[in-house]
């Protein structure tokens, strides 16, 4: 009976020993000292162009600035062409970017133009002419203790670059 209540309370302590270590990693993203990754919008491919659908492949690059590696758990995203929400969605994309390493990573976009028809045919009219693009959304970083990560990329494309003649 002593030993097995000596065993159960050295199990015990060293169960509580292995939780101490292990959120020991984690203590660096609750007391400050993780800094955020840097994500970017690296590519935009058309997979396919379709009267009521289109379908592109956006590839993102995530550097991580700390000494640890950085679980990622997926990416929640907002696609505006000028003021015009374009897409909306979420992926569930699982991987690891290792300390001071960079990963890519892509997300498919499915989207219905067709609603928008009238306006993208009246950006084009002036295919030398800026279009305003926005991508918002907030990558979700961590297992047990989830940190989300903020992305806003603004920028312009020009029609006329992407239009065969």
């Amino acid at each position: 009976m002593f030993y097995q209540a000596q065993t159960i309370r050295i199990l015990s302590l060293m169960m509580l020993f292995g939780l101490a270590t292990g959120l020991a990693g984690c203590s660096t993203w609750l007391t400050g000292g993780f800094k955020d990754p840097d994500v970017q919008l690296i590519k935009v491919d058309v997979v396919s162009a379709k009267l009521m659908k289109q379908e592109f492949l956006l590839r993102f690059r995530i550097a991580n600035p700390n000494g640890m590696s950085l679980p990622v758990r997926g990416l929640v995203y907002d696609i505006h062409l000028n003021d015009v929400k374009l897409a909306e969605g979420e992926a569930r994309t699982w991987f690891t970017v290792p300390a001071h390493g960079r990963e890519e990573f892509e997300v498919p976009v499915r989207t219905n133009l067709w609603r928008h028809m009238k306006y993208i045919v009246k950006l084009l009219e002036k295919p030398d002419q800026p279009i305003r693009y926005r991508l918002e959304g907030e990558v979700k970083t961590g297992l047990m203790f989830g940190r989300s990560v903020h992305l806003s990329r603004n920028g312009e494309i020009i029609p006329g670059d992407y239009i065969p003649e």
